[in-house]
């Protein structure tokens, strides 16, 4: 009985002092609090991000909200298409890049987000009330080192990637390339050497014979 105990004791004190159970109940309250002020059918908190993300600079790409807003790309990608179909954003192409498309708020999207903007706004600030003002400001740089270092990090290991990515694809190519000169060196074509005729050779190959013998 007393192991039990001890053992509960040791749970508890390892999740008191785990970034990330704490990290997750924060958030779970963080959450809670911005339901309460915006309402269950509203905007889920990425959504005004992503909004808000389009809002400040017109005519992003999807790299762009990527880098503007954290939320990874597959996912980015389908919360786009489902505001799209909201009729809250509007894509088009690049006329610099056709292979790029920009992303815009609609007039709805835009009017959606000016409703929403104030009640975020109080959510964020309960948020913060939950701290003593001198903590506050602290609090959000620690988040946003947090965020930073993780995304560098990101960043770096994709470059990582790329670059191992060209370098495997160059030696597929001189690797092909050698594959096709080793094969013209054996074809049908002319000699290696020139100056040696059919004739040349099939001489020699009789003189061998003959010496052998």
């Amino acid at each position: 009985m007393k192991k039990h105990k001890r053992n509960h004791f040791q749970g508890s004190e390892l999740l008191e002092n785990s970034p990330s159970h704490l990290l997750h109940r924060v958030l779970q309250i963080a959450l809670d609090i911005y339901t309460e002020e915006t309402g269950d059918n509203a905007l889920t908190q990425r959504q005004y991000a992503l909004l808000l993300a389009v809002d400040s600079a017109e005519g992003l790409t999807q790299t762009d909200l990527v880098k503007a807003t954290g939320i990874d790309r597959s996912t980015l990608a389908d919360m786009v298409a489902r505001l799209i179909t909201k009729g809250w954003l509007e894509r088009e192409r690049s006329a610099a890049d056709a292979r790029a498309n920009l992303v815009r708020l609609s007039t709805e999207g835009r009017m959606v987000l000016r409703d929403i903007q104030p009640k975020v706004e109080a959510a964020d600030e309960r948020i913060l009330s939950l701290l003593s003002p001198p903590k506050r400001d602290s609090f959000i740089k620690l988040l946003r080192k947090i965020a930073a270092v993780r995304e560098e990090a990101s960043d770096d290991e994709t470059v990582a990637k790329k670059v191992k990515a060209d370098k495997k694809g160059d030696k597929k190519k001189k690797h092909k390339k050698a594959g096709k000169k080793s094969k013209h060196s054996f074809s049908d074509g002319p000699l290696p050497f020139p100056e040696l005729d059919n004739g040349a050779v099939e001489e020699t190959a009789a003189v061998t014979e003959t010496e052998k013998a």
